[in-house]
């Protein structure tokens, strides 16, 4: 698992199968201090994330295949909650 911040939505006319009806976003991940760490990626979003919104990620392929039911899906990646900024800062 890790965090990151939204920094957009994805919107294609053409997908695997397994991606359509669903959300998926771009994902910059941060380091302890928040600081962007590595490059962008893909992650399906069940919980409508805002822009900017920090969020908790898994990099556990098989769980995002099992959320959209196909296990020859190419998402890796899943939001799996929304952080809540009051308590980020509070360092909880």
């Amino acid at each position: 698992m890790m965090v990151a911040r939204v920094d957009g939505v994805i919107v294609t006319t053409v997908c695997h199968p397994s991606m359509a009806g669903h959300r998926t976003i771009i994902c910059q991940p941060l380091d302890e201090h928040g600081r962007e760490e590595g490059a962008p990626f893909l992650a399906l979003d069940p919980h409508a994330a805002g822009r900017h919104q920090r969020v908790l990620v898994s990099t556990d392929g098989s769980h995002t295949r099992a959320h959209v039911g196909d296990p020859r899906s190419p998402l890796r990646n899943i939001i799996l909650g929304v952080i809540d900024e009051e308590d980020a800062r509070a360092g909880r």
